[in-house]
């Protein structure tokens, strides 16, 4: 792959941009100084990229996935209303990819976000078709009991919508604290789904996405790539 598409794959800048910085002698490649725009890089051998001496992150390529430990009021958009953006919390390398969430948290829910440049695992992982699982610790204002429980397992009509959806597994922490699990991904599902049953959310925080599940070692606000094994 050529030096300069390569760096602009990294989110490093315009094609003039990058010409300038090899032209410059200011790309060093595994500690080794890039010193033609006609170099050839071969992604996967990349180690480690450092401009002007100072440390890059190196971009899975062509695709990658990235989880944040996503803070509450941030908004999952590129064009927030009222909050700012998860997006601002990236640096501004990664922030000049391609980069979509798949699926969307609220603005007051924290947990697992995952994000990525890879139009076709987005649409696996958020198709209804799949039943990819989100699980979610939830507290709750009143005390949770056996009979919610059952009618969040059997299915609950969603307050103005047509459709019936459940639990695939609910796990009671404490008395107003609860793990649960689902599938399907509707616009402020699991606050209705509680609403539904007599109950109200008080905090929401999404512990696991499929099989990858919130590390504890990553702290609020903060992320870090996926591998390729756990995609």
């Amino acid at each position: 792959m050529n030096i300069v598409k390569y760096l602009q794959a990294q989110g490093i800048g315009s094609r003039k941009e990058c010409q300038i910085l090899v032209k410059d002698e200011a790309i060093e490649i595994n500690q080794e100084i890039i010193t033609s725009i006609k170099a050839v890089v071969e992604p996967e051998s990349v180690k480690s990229l450092r401009i002007y001496a100072e440390s890059y992150y190196v971009v899975p390529l062509p695709y990658f996935c990235l989880m944040m430990n996503k803070p509450k009021d941030f908004e999952v958009s590129h064009k927030p209303k009222n909050y700012p953006s998860v997006f601002s919390l990236l640096p501004s390398q990664i922030r000049n990819l391609p980069l979509q969430a798949i699926g969307r948290l609220d603005v007051d829910t924290t947990g697992l976000l995952l994000m990525t440049n890879d139009g076709k695992l987005n649409h696996r992982l958020t198709s209804p078709k799949h039943d990819v699982e989100k699980e979610y610790l939830i507290d709750l204002k009143h005390e949770f009991d056996s009979e919610q429980e059952q009618k969040l397992l059997q299915g609950v009509l969603l307050k103005d919508d047509n459709e019936i959806v459940q639990a695939k597994r609910i796990e009671i922490e404490a008395g107003n604290r609860i793990k649960m699990v689902i599938t399907s991904g509707k616009y402020h599902q699991v606050k209705r789904m509680i609403a539904a049953v007599g109950n109200r959310v008080e905090s929401l925080h999404r512990v696991r996405f499929g099989k990858l599940n919130l590390p504890r070692s990553l702290e609020i606000s903060c992320w870090q790539f996926v591998n390729s094994q756990e995609i």
